[in-house]
């Protein structure tokens, strides 16, 4: 089994993992509930400080990872030109302008999906990011390749 296709990855690609990525893990789903906490403080006792720190907190986030995906977007060289994957048994080939980089299936650390991609983690911060709009229908032999190569336990992608 094996597929290929190449990606483009842009600043709002990489905002939808970075957000994803955050607040999936404890300090992104903290900093959300304490936001909240705040504004119904606000909503119960009226206190504008109370607004503002929720506000703050709710907003401050998803603000900078979407300055810090922009940055890295344009700043990132390998993300000028796409990106060309190879899916086989054997694992994930990455290529471009000649230089071409494998992963076994065996080191990946968990697949998953987000609101416009595909991504698998070759550790727990870096990832391989398949957005849904370049895989069009093939979207559907990515995931099952995926799937079939690594365990279930690992795999939480929603199609």
């Amino acid at each position: 089994m094996e597929i290929e296709f190449d990606v483009k990855i842009t600043a709002n690609i990489l905002y939808d993992y970075m957000m994803h990525h955050t607040y999936t893990k404890l300090p992104g789903i903290m900093g959300s509930v304490a936001g909240v906490l705040m504004l119904v403080l606000f909503a119960s006792g009226r206190q504008p400080v109370c607004l503002i720190v929720g506000l703050v907190i709710l907003l401050y986030l998803p603000w900078t990872l979407f300055v810090k995906s922009s940055r890295q977007a344009l700043s990132t060289p390998a993300f000028r030109k796409p990106l060309h994957y190879r899916l086989s048994d054997e694992g994930i080939e990455v290529s471009q302008d000649g230089a071409v980089e494998r992963m076994e299936w065996d080191g990946m650390f968990k697949a998953v999906s987000t609101f416009g991609s595909i991504v698998v983690y070759t550790t727990p911060v870096n990832a391989c990011i398949f957005p849904k709009k370049d895989l069009g229908d093939a979207r559907y032999k990515v995931i099952e390749i995926i799937s079939t190569h690594m365990p279930s336990g690992k795999v939480k992608i929603r199609g």
